[in-house]
């Protein structure tokens, strides 16, 4: 795993969070929350998608299919774990 590809993953992540923040506002944590939760999130889902791609299209290094995966995994991942902690704040609450 190099540098960059975390990087990509975890500013995909931030995105990705607060974009299912926005389109979920129910479970939306804030955009402070939505970022942390994404980051968190991007980094996790990045390294799954990077475990299961790296035999595939993926070569480690800065090509365009490792690019995607981190981007779709980082993305995915942030939204994915940012939705998670919403449903499970929201049922904390009732």
């Amino acid at each position: 795993m190099d540098i960059v590809g975390l990087i990509i993953q975890l500013v995909s992540g931030a995105i990705g969070g607060n974009a299912a923040g926005a389109a979920l506002k129910k479970y939306s944590l804030g955009p402070v929350g939505n970022t942390i939760a994404g980051v968190l999130g991007g980094g996790i889902g990045g390294q799954l998608v990077g475990a299961l791609v790296e035999a595939g299209i993926s070569t480690g290094g800065a090509d365009i299919g490792s690019i995607l995966s981190d981007v779709a995994g980082g993305g995915v991942g942030g939204a994915v774990l940012m939705v998670l902690v919403g449903v499970v704040r929201k049922m904390m609450t009732k």
